[in-house]
């Protein structure tokens, strides 16, 4: 009896031992990082609205920030937030954050939906390079499009699979087999589908399926002056383009995570879709900017003529095609009214 008597006195203590180990375990941890950005963060988003300026790779930034319109913040220059800098100025006269988000699909997502939730912001401008599709476009030109599609969701179905379905159109290799006509091509077929669009003017969980999301129509209002715009012709003395460059706004883009350099492809997505400009990014950041209901317009600058001279011609005329963007960008900033 003695033995078990000490037993149990000892099990009041080993509850003891357990409930208070549970006590020093945190609830909800909170990174320190995120407690530091706090305060910096509500200083900046009390001085008003700012425009959101996002773009994709370093030859955009160093067009960008090249620029002497943009004047960094006396006091917040940058933010850094999940390994991004966000860069706090101002351009004439108007406030904004920038921010260069990385290649792809999810880069350019995350980095629209982080920028909306973290500033004050009234929209966003999302700009960079992008292939030509269009052949009556060139080289260096700005291209502001109305439309933009995700061409990158596919459903790849087998050899003779029947056709038809909700998606929006067939892709068949086997129309593209040398020589044609040679038998079955075992790559089958693509059916490019739509996207799935949640947004804040929609029903909770009953997304719309949409193929187009659409900029901003009164942004597009704002930029259609901007094809009055003298753009650059020259990367540098000996390095030019045979002709001025031109900006249009209106046209049609597409996006993916894919580099297109093949003509026959870029002459698919012209002939089917009548797009004119492809890239990794302007459908998320628009699609983004819908679904939380804030404005957005897409200015992209062509580098190369997808199929035609790949990463040659970008390295060439990368930089010229995204001087000229940061030219638009500036000019259609001075556009908008002020917050």
């Amino acid at each position: 009896m003695a033995s078990q008597d000490h037993t149990l006195c000892l099990l009041p203590l080993f509850f003891i031992i357990i409930i208070s180990s549970f006590h020093v375990l945190p609830v909800s941890p909170t990174p320190s990082n995120k407690l530091e950005s706090a305060i910096p963060i509500r200083r900046l988003n009390r001085r008003g609205t700012y425009i959101g300026l996002v773009t994709v790779i370093e030859t955009e930034e160093d067009a960008f920030l090249r620029s002497v319109d943009f004047r960094p913040d006396p006091t917040h220059p940058f933010l850094d937030l999940s390994g991004r800098r966000f860069r706090i100025g101002k351009i004439h006269e108007k406030k904004v954050v920038y921010v260069r988000c990385g290649r792809g699909l999810v880069n350019a997502a995350a980095v629209t939906q982080q920028m909306i939730d973290v500033f004050n912001v009234k929209g966003i401008v999302h700009f960079g390079i992008a292939g030509n599709i269009n052949n009556s476009m060139s080289i260096g030109d700005v291209s502001i499009p109305k439309q933009i599609t995700n061409a990158g969701l596919w459903d790849w179905l087998n050899p003779g699979k029947t056709k038809g379905g909700a998606d929006v159109v067939d892709l068949d290799m086997g129309n593209y087999n040398i020589p044609q006509g040679d038998g079955n091509n075992e790559l089958g077929s693509l059916r490019y589908g739509k996207e799935q669009l949640y947004s804040v003017t929609g029903h909770i969980n009953s997304p719309q399926n949409v193929f187009w999301i659409n900029t901003t129509q009164e942004w597009l209002h704002l930029a259609a002056d901007l094809e009055k715009m003298e753009l650059s012709q020259c990367v540098n003395a000996s390095l030019c383009l045979p002709q001025k460059p031109k900006l249009v706004v209106g046209l049609k883009a597409a996006t993916a995570d894919i580099f297109v350099d093949n003509a026959a492809y870029r002459k698919f997505l012209y002939d089917t879709f009548g797009v004119s400009s492809s890239d990794m990014e302007s459908s998320a950041v628009a699609m983004t900017c819908v679904s939380n209901g804030y404005p957005i317009i897409v200015i992209r600058g062509l580098s190369d003529l997808a199929g035609v001279g790949g990463d040659n011609t970008v390295h060439k005329f990368g930089s010229l095609a995204a001087t000229n963007t940061v030219k638009a960008v500036l000019e259609f900033i001075k556009k908008l009214p002020p917050s």
